[in-house]
Protein backbone atom coordinates (compact mmCIF):
# COMPACT_ATOMS: atom_id res chain seq x y z
CA UNK A 1 0.00 0.00 0.00
CA UNK A 2 1.61 3.63 -1.07
CA UNK A 3 1.21 6.08 1.63
CA UNK A 4 -1.64 7.83 -0.61
CA UNK A 5 -3.67 4.84 -0.48
CA UNK A 6 -5.53 5.35 2.58
CA UNK A 7 -9.44 6.74 3.46
CA UNK A 8 -8.55 10.35 3.72
CA UNK A 9 -11.28 12.48 5.74
CA UNK A 10 -12.89 15.62 4.11
CA UNK A 11 -13.94 18.31 6.79
CA UNK A 12 -18.10 18.66 6.69
CA UNK A 13 -17.81 22.44 6.39
CA UNK A 14 -15.06 24.84 5.82
CA UNK A 15 -15.03 28.45 7.22
CA UNK A 16 -11.85 29.48 5.32
CA UNK A 17 -11.76 31.66 2.27
CA UNK A 18 -11.89 29.50 -0.50
CA UNK A 19 -10.08 29.94 -3.83
CA UNK A 20 -12.27 32.22 -6.50
CA UNK A 21 -13.77 29.89 -9.33
CA UNK A 22 -15.14 32.52 -11.57
CA UNK A 23 -18.17 31.44 -14.70
CA UNK A 24 -16.70 32.94 -17.56
CA UNK A 25 -18.54 36.40 -18.83
CA UNK A 26 -19.35 33.87 -22.11
CA UNK A 27 -21.17 31.09 -20.19
CA UNK A 28 -22.62 33.46 -17.70
CA UNK A 29 -26.45 34.16 -18.40
CA UNK A 30 -27.93 35.91 -15.38
CA UNK A 31 -26.89 36.97 -11.80
CA UNK A 32 -23.31 37.46 -10.25
CA UNK A 33 -22.85 33.92 -8.24
CA UNK A 34 -19.33 34.71 -7.53
CA UNK A 35 -18.36 30.66 -6.53
CA UNK A 36 -15.52 29.44 -4.52
CA UNK A 37 -14.26 25.86 -4.69
CA UNK A 38 -12.30 24.09 -1.97
CA UNK A 39 -10.14 21.52 -3.15
CA UNK A 40 -9.76 19.24 -0.57
CA UNK A 41 -7.79 16.05 -2.40
CA UNK A 42 -6.82 15.66 -5.28
CA UNK A 43 -5.60 11.02 -6.53
CA UNK A 44 -2.18 10.68 -7.76
CA UNK A 45 -3.16 10.65 -11.25
CA UNK A 46 -4.64 14.34 -11.48
CA UNK A 47 -8.44 12.44 -12.55
CA UNK A 48 -10.26 12.61 -9.02
CA UNK A 49 -11.13 16.02 -7.24
CA UNK A 50 -13.35 16.08 -4.00
CA UNK A 51 -13.97 19.04 -1.83
CA UNK A 52 -16.45 21.84 -1.77
CA UNK A 53 -18.08 24.55 -3.45
CA UNK A 54 -20.61 27.63 -3.03
CA UNK A 55 -21.91 30.29 -4.68
CA UNK A 56 -24.55 32.92 -5.16
CA UNK A 57 -27.87 33.03 -6.97
CA UNK A 58 -27.38 32.93 -10.60
CA UNK A 59 -27.57 30.64 -14.04
CA UNK A 60 -24.89 29.65 -16.29
CA UNK A 61 -23.90 27.34 -19.46
CA UNK A 62 -21.97 24.38 -18.34
CA UNK A 63 -20.64 21.72 -21.06
CA UNK A 64 -18.93 18.53 -19.19
CA UNK A 65 -16.32 16.81 -21.13
CA UNK A 66 -17.60 13.47 -21.99
CA UNK A 67 -14.84 11.70 -19.74
CA UNK A 68 -15.91 14.25 -16.86
CA UNK A 69 -18.67 12.97 -14.23
CA UNK A 70 -19.90 14.94 -11.20
CA UNK A 71 -21.43 13.83 -7.83
CA UNK A 72 -22.71 16.29 -5.27
CA UNK A 73 -24.49 16.39 -1.86
CA UNK A 74 -26.43 19.96 -1.69
CA UNK A 75 -25.75 21.21 1.70
CA UNK A 76 -27.63 24.45 1.66
CA UNK A 77 -29.55 26.04 -1.24
CA UNK A 78 -32.15 25.62 -4.10
CA UNK A 79 -30.42 24.03 -8.25
CA UNK A 80 -32.28 23.64 -11.13
CA UNK A 81 -30.39 22.18 -14.19
CA UNK A 82 -31.84 22.35 -17.05
CA UNK A 83 -30.16 19.81 -20.13
CA UNK A 84 -30.04 20.96 -23.62
CA UNK A 85 -33.63 19.45 -24.72
CA UNK A 86 -34.86 21.60 -22.30
CA UNK A 87 -35.72 19.18 -19.38
CA UNK A 88 -35.57 20.78 -15.79
CA UNK A 89 -34.81 18.78 -12.93
CA UNK A 90 -34.92 20.47 -9.53
CA UNK A 91 -32.58 19.88 -6.24
CA UNK A 92 -32.55 21.09 -2.50
CA UNK A 93 -30.53 20.77 0.09
CA UNK A 94 -30.56 17.06 1.11
CA UNK A 95 -29.62 15.97 -2.36
CA UNK A 96 -27.38 14.10 -4.17
CA UNK A 97 -27.37 14.39 -7.84
CA UNK A 98 -24.36 12.71 -10.46
CA UNK A 99 -23.98 14.84 -13.61
CA UNK A 100 -23.10 12.69 -16.49
CA UNK A 101 -20.30 13.01 -18.57
CA UNK A 102 -21.57 14.99 -21.93
CA UNK A 103 -23.89 16.88 -20.20
CA UNK A 104 -24.66 20.54 -21.47
CA UNK A 105 -27.16 23.12 -20.10
CA UNK A 106 -27.87 25.21 -17.36
CA UNK A 107 -27.06 25.28 -14.24
CA UNK A 108 -29.53 27.86 -12.10
CA UNK A 109 -28.66 28.22 -8.43
CA UNK A 110 -32.34 29.55 -7.31
CA UNK A 111 -30.85 30.51 -3.61
CA UNK A 112 -26.77 30.55 -2.23
CA UNK A 113 -26.07 26.81 -3.09
CA UNK A 114 -23.15 25.17 -0.78
CA UNK A 115 -21.87 21.84 -2.04
CA UNK A 116 -19.50 18.59 -1.30
CA UNK A 117 -18.52 17.46 -4.68
CA UNK A 118 -16.21 15.07 -6.17
CA UNK A 119 -15.46 14.97 -9.91
CA UNK A 120 -13.55 11.98 -12.04
CA UNK A 121 -11.73 13.54 -15.19
CA UNK A 122 -10.74 10.47 -16.98
CA UNK A 123 -7.94 12.09 -19.13
CA UNK A 124 -7.51 8.48 -21.42
CA UNK A 125 -10.64 7.23 -21.43
CA UNK A 126 -11.59 3.08 -21.58
CA UNK A 127 -12.50 2.08 -24.96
Amino acid sequence: MTADARPTTVPLLRHDPGDAAPVSSNRLLEGDPAPLAWNLYTDRTGQFFAGQWQAGPGRWRVVYAPHEEGFCVLLEGEVRLTDATGSSRHFRAGDALVVPGGFEGEWCNLAPVRKHDAVMNVKEPRS
